[in-house]
Protein backbone atom coordinates (compact mmCIF):
# COMPACT_ATOMS: atom_id res chain seq x y z
CA UNK A 1 0.00 0.00 0.00
CA UNK A 2 2.88 2.36 0.74
CA UNK A 3 4.33 1.69 -2.72
CA UNK A 4 0.97 2.51 -4.34
CA UNK A 5 0.69 5.66 -2.27
CA UNK A 6 4.25 6.71 -3.19
CA UNK A 7 3.45 6.33 -6.91
CA UNK A 8 0.18 8.27 -6.58
CA UNK A 9 1.82 11.09 -4.60
CA UNK A 10 4.66 11.30 -7.15
CA UNK A 11 2.17 11.41 -10.04
CA UNK A 12 0.13 14.05 -8.24
CA UNK A 13 3.23 16.17 -7.57
CA UNK A 14 4.27 16.10 -11.22
CA UNK A 15 3.10 19.42 -12.71
CA UNK A 16 0.19 20.08 -10.37
CA UNK A 17 -2.22 22.94 -11.04
CA UNK A 18 -0.34 24.97 -8.43
CA UNK A 19 1.96 24.05 -5.56
CA UNK A 20 0.10 25.95 -2.86
CA UNK A 21 -3.11 24.00 -3.52
CA UNK A 22 -1.20 20.75 -3.96
CA UNK A 23 0.41 21.01 -0.52
CA UNK A 24 -2.87 21.93 1.17
CA UNK A 25 -4.85 19.16 -0.52
CA UNK A 26 -2.31 16.32 -0.32
CA UNK A 27 -0.81 16.96 3.11
CA UNK A 28 -3.39 14.74 4.85
CA UNK A 29 -2.37 11.87 2.52
CA UNK A 30 1.40 11.95 2.85
CA UNK A 31 1.38 13.48 6.34
CA UNK A 32 -1.03 10.79 7.48
CA UNK A 33 1.13 8.09 5.91
CA UNK A 34 4.17 9.34 7.82
CA UNK A 35 2.15 9.35 11.04
CA UNK A 36 0.93 5.78 10.40
CA UNK A 37 4.48 4.62 9.72
CA UNK A 38 5.59 6.14 13.01
CA UNK A 39 2.72 4.50 14.88
CA UNK A 40 2.97 1.10 13.22
CA UNK A 41 5.11 -0.73 15.76
CA UNK A 42 2.77 0.35 18.58
CA UNK A 43 -0.55 0.60 16.75
CA UNK A 44 -1.73 -1.42 13.81
CA UNK A 45 -5.04 -0.70 12.12
CA UNK A 46 -7.09 -3.37 10.39
CA UNK A 47 -6.46 -4.10 6.73
CA UNK A 48 -9.91 -2.65 6.02
CA UNK A 49 -8.98 0.67 7.64
CA UNK A 50 -5.65 0.82 5.79
CA UNK A 51 -7.36 0.04 2.47
CA UNK A 52 -9.91 2.81 3.01
CA UNK A 53 -7.13 5.22 3.99
CA UNK A 54 -5.35 4.44 0.72
CA UNK A 55 -8.51 5.10 -1.31
CA UNK A 56 -8.98 8.38 0.52
CA UNK A 57 -5.33 9.32 -0.09
CA UNK A 58 -5.80 8.72 -3.82
CA UNK A 59 -8.90 10.96 -3.81
CA UNK A 60 -6.87 13.68 -2.04
CA UNK A 61 -3.94 13.37 -4.47
CA UNK A 62 -6.18 13.62 -7.53
CA UNK A 63 -7.82 16.72 -6.03
CA UNK A 64 -4.40 18.14 -5.24
CA UNK A 65 -3.08 17.65 -8.75
CA UNK A 66 -5.96 19.32 -10.59
CA UNK A 67 -7.81 21.12 -7.78
CA UNK A 68 -11.18 19.70 -6.82
CA UNK A 69 -13.00 22.08 -9.18
CA UNK A 70 -10.99 21.01 -12.24
CA UNK A 71 -10.64 17.20 -12.15
CA UNK A 72 -10.87 16.32 -15.89
CA UNK A 73 -13.17 13.29 -15.60
CA UNK A 74 -15.64 15.29 -13.52
CA UNK A 75 -15.41 18.22 -15.95
CA UNK A 76 -16.41 15.77 -18.69
CA UNK A 77 -19.30 14.50 -16.54
CA UNK A 78 -20.34 18.09 -15.78
CA UNK A 79 -20.44 18.86 -19.51
CA UNK A 80 -22.14 15.58 -20.49
CA UNK A 81 -24.90 15.90 -17.90
CA UNK A 82 -25.13 19.70 -17.96
CA UNK A 83 -24.26 19.98 -14.27
CA UNK A 84 -23.68 23.42 -12.82
CA UNK A 85 -20.33 22.41 -11.27
CA UNK A 86 -17.56 19.84 -11.11
CA UNK A 87 -18.70 17.43 -8.38
CA UNK A 88 -15.34 15.90 -7.50
CA UNK A 89 -15.36 18.09 -4.38
CA UNK A 90 -18.52 16.28 -3.30
CA UNK A 91 -16.76 12.92 -3.68
CA UNK A 92 -13.89 14.19 -1.53
CA UNK A 93 -16.16 15.38 1.26
CA UNK A 94 -18.21 12.18 1.20
CA UNK A 95 -14.93 10.27 1.63
CA UNK A 96 -14.00 12.68 4.42
CA UNK A 97 -16.82 11.08 6.43
CA UNK A 98 -16.79 7.54 5.03
CA UNK A 99 -13.15 6.73 5.79
CA UNK A 100 -12.67 8.50 9.13
CA UNK A 101 -15.79 6.72 10.40
CA UNK A 102 -13.97 3.39 10.28
CA UNK A 103 -10.82 4.91 11.78
CA UNK A 104 -12.76 6.51 14.65
CA UNK A 105 -14.81 3.36 15.14
CA UNK A 106 -11.68 1.26 15.37
CA UNK A 107 -9.95 3.54 17.87
CA UNK A 108 -13.07 3.77 20.02
CA UNK A 109 -13.70 0.01 20.04
CA UNK A 110 -10.09 -0.75 20.90
CA UNK A 111 -9.28 2.08 23.31
CA UNK A 112 -12.43 3.46 24.91
CA UNK A 113 -15.24 2.24 27.13
CA UNK A 114 -17.78 2.95 24.35
CA UNK A 115 -19.42 -0.34 23.39
CA UNK A 116 -20.77 -1.38 20.01
CA UNK A 117 -24.29 -0.14 19.42
CA UNK A 118 -26.14 3.13 19.33
CA UNK A 119 -23.69 5.15 21.39
CA UNK A 120 -20.74 4.05 19.26
CA UNK A 121 -22.66 4.99 16.11
CA UNK A 122 -23.50 8.40 17.59
CA UNK A 123 -19.99 9.13 18.86
CA UNK A 124 -18.39 8.14 15.55
CA UNK A 125 -20.88 10.38 13.74
CA UNK A 126 -20.08 13.24 16.09
CA UNK A 127 -16.34 12.80 15.57
CA UNK A 128 -16.71 12.78 11.78
CA UNK A 129 -18.97 15.82 11.78
CA UNK A 130 -16.58 17.65 14.12
CA UNK A 131 -13.65 16.76 11.86
CA UNK A 132 -15.54 18.02 8.82
CA UNK A 133 -16.44 21.28 10.55
CA UNK A 134 -12.83 21.73 11.65
CA UNK A 135 -11.70 21.22 8.05
CA UNK A 136 -14.18 23.88 6.88
CA UNK A 137 -12.76 26.24 9.50
CA UNK A 138 -9.25 25.45 8.24
CA UNK A 139 -10.38 26.34 4.69
CA UNK A 140 -11.81 29.62 5.98
CA UNK A 141 -8.65 30.48 7.93
CA UNK A 142 -6.53 29.66 4.88
CA UNK A 143 -8.69 31.95 2.75
CA UNK A 144 -8.36 34.77 5.27
CA UNK A 145 -4.59 34.35 5.47
CA UNK A 146 -3.83 33.89 1.78
CA UNK A 147 -6.61 35.75 -0.03
CA UNK A 148 -7.09 34.92 -3.71
CA UNK A 149 -4.35 32.26 -3.58
CA UNK A 150 -6.81 30.04 -1.73
CA UNK A 151 -9.58 30.12 -4.38
CA UNK A 152 -8.49 26.78 -5.87
CA UNK A 153 -8.23 25.26 -2.37
CA UNK A 154 -11.71 26.44 -1.37
CA UNK A 155 -13.29 25.17 -4.59
CA UNK A 156 -16.71 26.62 -3.80
CA UNK A 157 -17.40 27.17 -7.51
CA UNK A 158 -19.81 29.99 -6.71
CA UNK A 159 -22.01 27.87 -4.43
CA UNK A 160 -22.99 29.87 -1.33
CA UNK A 161 -23.96 26.60 0.41
CA UNK A 162 -20.71 24.76 -0.37
CA UNK A 163 -19.64 24.56 3.28
CA UNK A 164 -22.99 23.11 4.35
CA UNK A 165 -22.93 20.61 1.44
CA UNK A 166 -19.42 19.56 2.45
CA UNK A 167 -20.40 18.85 6.05
CA UNK A 168 -23.67 17.14 5.04
CA UNK A 169 -21.81 14.85 2.63
CA UNK A 170 -19.20 14.00 5.26
CA UNK A 171 -21.99 13.10 7.70
CA UNK A 172 -23.75 11.05 5.00
CA UNK A 173 -20.49 9.23 4.25
CA UNK A 174 -19.98 8.52 7.94
CA UNK A 175 -23.48 7.12 8.39
CA UNK A 176 -23.27 4.99 5.24
CA UNK A 177 -19.85 3.69 6.23
CA UNK A 178 -21.11 2.52 9.60
CA UNK A 179 -24.28 1.00 8.15
CA UNK A 180 -22.52 -0.90 5.37
CA UNK A 181 -19.11 -1.77 6.84
CA UNK A 182 -19.64 -2.34 10.59
CA UNK A 183 -20.00 -6.14 10.37
CA UNK A 184 -17.06 -6.46 7.98
CA UNK A 185 -15.04 -4.16 10.22
CA UNK A 186 -15.89 -6.30 13.26
CA UNK A 187 -14.55 -9.38 11.44
CA UNK A 188 -11.33 -7.52 10.63
CA UNK A 189 -11.00 -6.42 14.25
CA UNK A 190 -11.20 -10.04 15.43
CA UNK A 191 -8.22 -10.93 13.22
CA UNK A 192 -5.92 -8.36 14.83
CA UNK A 193 -3.16 -9.84 17.02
Amino acid sequence: MLAVLAVVVAWSAWQPHDWFTWVLETFPAWGGALLLIGLYPRWRFTDLAYSLMLVHAVILCVGGKYTYAEVPLFNALRDAFDWDRNHYDRVGHFAQGFVPAIIAREVLIRRSPVKKGGWLFFVVGSICLAFSALYELFEWWTALASGAKSDAFLGTQGDPWDTQWDMALALTGCILSQLTLAKLHDRHLKRLP
